[in-house]
């Protein structure tokens, strides 16, 4: 092969290659999905939001129904208020729960709507009151390894029994008597 032939199918992957980067770029960032139509305005009040972002997915039973708006801070209540734009083909009971979910590997986190009982829909405007705040792992691995380090303490704490020998069995037991202590 030519030189300029080696060169230019260089250059076409190193295109595709930018252009494969360029995609990834906007499926993270929430850019590649065509804009919903017509939509209405519901907010929802939560304790902690974690990473959810501006033009996350709002989701029910999977299918991507909406997106966020806006986020902003109540200091009133002291909670993230979340604006959610719902597409208006998409009508959900006024008892519906608001839950923050992760999903994939890079931990894209999205609003996921469960639709309640109630015959009366959600208008523009309207506020969710059942929400579940994110699931912040920091949070759980923390709350694991204290209740597992209670859990060690009240075991490992010393007996007051009267006399060694009552020490010395309380020992084996822990530590796993010897069999040949028996004979």
């Amino acid at each position: 092969m030519e030189r300029t032939t080696i060169d230019l199918w260089v250059g076409i992957f190193v295109a595709l290659g930018v252009a494969a980067l360029l995609g990834l770029a906007m499926k993270v960032g929430n850019l590649t999905t065509a804009s919903i139509g017509e939509t209405y305005t519901v907010s929802a009040n939560f304790e902690n939001i974690g990473g959810l972002k501006p033009r996350a997915p709002v989701k029910s039973a999977g299918v991507v129904v909406g997106r966020v708006a806006d986020i902003t801070f109540d200091p009133a209540t002291f909670e993230a208020v979340v604006s959610l734009s719902v597409d208006k083909r998409y009508s959900f009971p006024k008892d519906t729960f608001a839950n923050i979910y992760t999903a994939g590997l890079l931990g894209e986190q999205y609003i996921g709507l469960e639709a309640g009982g109630d015959e009366a829909a959600l208008k523009n405007g309207d506020k969710i009151s059942q929400t579940q705040d994110a699931v912040i792992l920091e949070k759980m691995i923390s709350q694991f390894l204290f209740s597992k380090a209670s859990e060690e303490t009240k075991d490992s704490a010393p007996s007051k029994a009267s006399g060694s020998s009552e020490s010395t069995k309380i020992d084996d037991d822990a530590l796993g008597a010897n069999p040949l202590d028996a004979l």
